[in-house]
């Protein structure tokens, strides 16, 4: 059994998990976010700190930079803010960045393993509203997204069906 599935298995993925959060925002219905993310662990962890909530999440997710800017033509409108990591194939972070700088789109998280200052400063410069370094080690990643999520999360009103 891997430490991801003994941790699951046990509970303590949702350890700490801040409910007044949750509390807050759960009354307005589907957390909708777009996740930039082209490592399948990366994309496994966030998804599952993201499944421990109390409201449901609606996860849109690009594996590459070409992906991304399609997704964020279906679904940007929808998504209350954006994960992104800086190295992604087709086309790095920074370039999504650039293109997105002028739109008024949704609030963008850069969620990166990159500690380097000029990374940083190029992607705040470029419209980031967050900078976020991918800490090492389980309890600590999860522990880092959902501190992203408690703080710009803004669930839509869930929509009612015809």
């Amino acid at each position: 059994m891997s430490t991801l599935e003994a941790n699951l298995s046990a509970g303590l993925i949702f350890a700490g998990w801040k409910q007044n959060c949750w509390r807050r925002i759960s009354w307005l219905g589907m957390l909708h976010l777009l996740l930039i993310e082209d490592n399948p662990a990366d994309v496994m962890m966030i998804r599952e700190a993201l499944r421990g909530s109390p409201i449901p999440a609606d996860v849109a997710i690009a594996y590459d930079g070409e992906q991304a800017l399609r997704l964020l033509e279906e679904v940007g409108s929808k998504s209350d803010f954006i994960i992104l990591d800086l190295s992604i194939p087709k086309g790095d972070g920074h370039s999504f960045l650039q293109k997105q700088k002028a739109s008024n789109g949704p609030p963008i998280v850069v969620f990166t393993s990159s500690s380097n200052g000029e990374d940083r400063r190029r992607a705040l410069e470029n419209g980031a509203s967050d900078y976020v370094i991918k800490p090492a080690g389980f309890q600590a990643f999860v522990h880092a997204v959902q501190e992203i999520v408690e703080r710009w999360a803004t669930p839509q009103p869930a929509k009612e069906s015809d």
